[in-house]
């Protein structure tokens, strides 16, 4: 019985919102009427007009004679606006890599994707930065094999990657002809994948189709009657999810947890490691678990949580731990390479034998035990103090970030500019919503971020040894700093992806449509007014804001599609 009062409360609440709609055209006759006295009439700018005039009327006078709720739901309306605006959006969402064997964790990278694109944005700029990078890197080294070094750790990116320089595990996989095969086959199985399936070119040129054709009919029909519910501010603000799928596609990034590991793990099985004895024997024989290259998806720290995640979203916390595996690669090959250029063996008893300068040197200078190979990969020349943070990263962070802020603002900005200059102009609840979301966006990028930093710091042990060791208080303040702005980073994007959700469907259903958010009244304060009717001058004051609107939006996302392709395509 309980439950029935309460179904029938609720019941009686949702009939008396609609028997309650405003029908606004039929208020503005009325007020044109005197039927609510001759004060309150307005024009579109705001202006005193005679009422029986009035194309507009004030905040006030549109509660007395309209009321406080929205317009009637049209089904008819928001169905087409929903298929044609928010639909495809929400369909090409599906696109987006994931990885993980969770379903949660899959979801989590959607969520956080949909509530932050500022951080989505971010972790694919750093993805096609670094591929730049460690090309330019690795270019003077000649050793062999290091243009697959350079393709392999580019395409573990996606992947928690550490690198064991003890035992001369590191050595021997940069220096012993024997792991010729361990470079060849990993680089073959990690380039076999094709991400440009038939499902994703169609999707995408379903959604590009669908908002080039919506857009061109906003712009060529009446929208007088349903002016407020028209999607193209939805269109515009969704418009930053083309670019990310689209730069994704073209990385075709490496991202199935279970996948990395089974490739990682058949290679290991054929690497081989030097002995105190000088001789070669496979790792997996060595009497150690440890391998030269390992992934740790294993989640054994609630600090590395987000790195562990194999969804390209997540490359932003693994940013900073690659680059100093790559690092501690690099200058293995630095060392090989410097030797081998000086005609130095392995071991210094074996005469370097003589080959052609592009040849790759000979089988006989490239073994050696232990401690040869170690001291092997140690550049001749003394190099500098490495930084803890590795080379360029902040200039890498830096244009990452102007990316991000460009397209997430760009796309964010048009949704507000069509909201704003759609009458009544001004500071709505439309473009109120849009600014809240990307804000928050923009927040949890920061968040995160941040969260990644102080998560590197913690657990990056000093270089020297001579360096003063931080207190201890220190690293655990860190830490729990960095775990908690990653765990608020993340609710916020969630609360952000359920918001413009919602604010969508608000858009497109009339929720909007009421006098408090048609005045602007938070904006306007006591010179708020609600325009009801509209006139020539203002659609074509409002279809020029429109265009304006479509061409920032489409002008960042191509900005950012070139940033991709040129840095990707041309190495």
């Amino acid at each position: 019985m309980r439950r029935f009062f309460v179904l029938l409360s609720i019941s009686s609440t949702l009939l008396s919102a609609v028997f309650a709609a405003v029908d606004f055209p039929t208020c503005l006759a009325n007020v044109r009427n005197g039927l609510f006295g001759t004060v309150g009439g307005r024009d579109n700018h705001g202006n005193p007009v005679d009422i029986s005039n009035a194309t507009a009327i004030t905040y006030e006078l549109c509660l007395t004679a309209c009321g406080a709720g929205p317009e009637p739901f049209h089904w008819s309306v928001f169905s087409q606006q929903f298929s044609s605006w928010l639909l495809p959006w929400l369909a090409l969402v599906s696109q987006l890599p994931f990885g993980s064997n969770d379903k949660l964790d899959n979801l989590d990278s959607v969520l956080l994707t949909i509530g932050s694109p500022a951080l989505a944005a971010y972790s694919l700029a750093l993805t096609v930065l670094n591929g730049r990078w460690i090309a330019r890197r690795f270019a003077r080294f000649t050793y062999p094999n290091v243009r697959r070094a350079i393709r392999i750790f580019n395409n573990l990116q996606q992947a928690p990657l550490r690198v064991v320089k003890d035992d001369a595990l590191l050595a021997s996989l940069v220096v012993l002809h024997q792991n010729d095969e361990w470079w060849i086959e990993l680089d073959v199985w990690l380039n076999d994948t094709h991400s440009w399936s038939i499902s994703a070119v169609t999707s995408i040129a379903w959604v590009v189709i669908a908002y080039v054709f919506t857009v061109v009919d906003s712009f060529t029909t009446d929208l007088g009657p349903s002016i407020q519910a028209n999607g193209q501010a939805v269109g515009s603000l969704w418009l930053w999810l083309l670019p990310i799928i689209i730069g994704w596609l073209m990385i075709s990034p490496k991202c199935d947890s279970v996948r990395l590991s089974s490739m990682i793990e058949r290679a290991n099985g054929i690497a081989y490691v030097a002995t105190d004895d000088g001789n070669i024997i496979l790792a997996r024989h060595s009497g150690t678990e440890e391998r030269a290259v390992e992934l740790t998806i294993v989640e054994v720290d609630p600090l590395t949580r987000d790195e562990k995640c194999t969804a390209p979203i997540y490359n932003y916390a693994r940013f900073l731990p690659w680059v100093m595996a790559v690092e501690e690669v690099c200058e293995a090959f630095h060392g090989a390479s410097d030797h081998s250029y000086n005609h130095l063996s392995v071991d210094p008893a074996i005469d370097w034998v003589m080959i052609d300068r592009n040849q790759q040197p000979h089988e006989r200078n490239r073994v050696g035990n232990r401690r040869q190979l170690e001291e092997y990969c140690r550049p001749l020349r003394a190099r500098e103090i490495r930084s803890r943070w590795g080379p360029n990263v902040f200039s890498r962070m830096a244009i990452a970030s102007s990316l991000a802020m460009a397209l997430q603002w760009g796309t964010a900005g048009s949704a507000i500019v069509v909201a704003w200059f759609t009458p009544t102009i001004g500071l709505g609840c439309r473009s109120a919503s849009y600014i809240v979301y990307a804000v928050l966006s923009t927040i949890v990028w920061i968040l995160l971020v941040s969260s990644s930093i102080l998560t590197h710091y913690a657990t990056m042990e000093p270089l020297n040894h001579w360096e003063q060791p931080v207190k201890d208080w220190i690293i655990r303040a860190a830490r729990l700093t960095s775990i908690f702005l990653r765990r608020l980073g993340k609710t916020i994007a969630t609360l952000n992806s359920i918001w413009i959700f919602i604010s969508c469907m608000f858009q497109l259903s009339n929720s909007y449509d009421r006098c408090y958010c048609n005045g602007d009244v938070f904006w306007l304060q006591g010179r708020a007014y609600n325009v009801i009717q509209l006139v020539a001058d203002d659609l074509a004051g409002m279809k020029g804001a429109w265009l304006g609107g479509v061409f920032l939006a489409a002008g960042v996302v191509v900005i950012y599609v070139g940033f991709v392709w040129v840095r990707r395509f041309v190495q």
